[in-house]
């Protein structure tokens, strides 16, 4: 048995999920326009996909599984489960308008026409306040809308909002926070369920290796106690004794967010030669 995994056949999506793979250990090898390619080294076969298709695919059981945005799941609701957020492909969908205007709040859409490839999402919110509004649904170029008239608002995918700037729009109130995640199919046979838990782990050990440093330090040991105090390793640090006397060698794991702020303690504590390394797989 092989678990069938649905990604997006072309994008930075493609690229984020191709990549997640190989740093789990599982070698894909597609050629090119490929659609079907099977794992050398793990049961899983992947189907590349349009991402809008994928939610209907795994509802259907043609796939198991799928790699697609939540923006993507949440607008075209079909049955399917989201079972692990996979940390990459963030954006937000968000209204935006014409830089010269003032967003009020929700009241501030009654009466517009509001371009947007998501009237789903964007009718749910409408809905949420009460507001009547004319949705003009179109799929591409939605920043476009209001400088050939065809809309008064947009609401589309954000990242840095630098398209938006450059068709003199801002952005006003976001919808949703969204990043790719896994889904699955309702019902997923049982013997299918260890494949994927397999997988979950791989990627779960992956994705924490990347919120963590491995960190090594001299120190002195006269300043041992207080510099261990700090360090929020998993257990607790490995500490090694140096040739030079009064002198140790620290090993931990740290997060990348206290990354700074530990550092700048450590070396107020006398802690020398500290060195960071890149962790791969983080197994706990």
């Amino acid at each position: 048995m092989r678990l069938k995994l649905a990604i997006q056949k072309s994008g930075r999506l493609n690229q984020d999920s191709m990549q997640l793979l190989k740093e789990c250990g599982i070698d894909i090898s597609n050629g090119v326009n490929q659609l079907k390619a099977d794992a050398s080294n793990f049961p899983i076969e992947v189907f590349f996909l349009r991402d809008d298709d994928i939610p209907q695919y795994v509802q259907d059981g043609v796939a198991d599984i799928g790699f697609v945005g939540e923006n993507v799941v949440y607008e075209k609701a079909k049955k399917v489960e989201v079972a692990y957020a996979l940390g990459f492909g963030k954006c937000r969908l968000s209204f935006a308008i014409q830089k010269g205007e003032e967003f009020t709040g929700p009241q501030f859409l009654a009466g517009k026409k509001i371009a947007t490839s998501y009237p789903v999402l964007v009718q749910q919110y409408l809905d949420q306040h009460q507001i009547k509004a004319e949705i003009h649904e179109i799929s591409g170029s939605v920043e476009i809308a209001p400088g050939i008239g065809l809309a008064d608002v947009v609401c589309d995918l954000v990242s840095s909002g630098s398209t938006l700037f450059m068709n003199g729009l801002k952005e006003a109130a976001t919808i949703l926070n969204s990043q790719a995640v896994l889904i699955k199919r309702n019902n997923l046979p049982a013997e299918l369920v260890p494949i994927l838990e397999r997988l979950l782990f791989r990627m779960e050990s992956v994705k924490k290796a990347k919120k963590h440093k491995y960190v090594l330090m001299n120190a002195p040991n006269a300043q041992l106690d207080k510099i261990i105090e700090v360090l929020p390793g998993m257990k607790s640090p490995t500490i090694v004794p140096l040739a030079t006397a009064g002198w140790s060698s620290v090993h931990t794991v740290i997060e990348e967010a206290d990354f700074w702020n530990l550092i700048e303690q450590l070396k107020t504590l006398g802690a020398e030669g500290i060195l960071v390394v890149p962790i791969e797989k983080m197994i706990l």
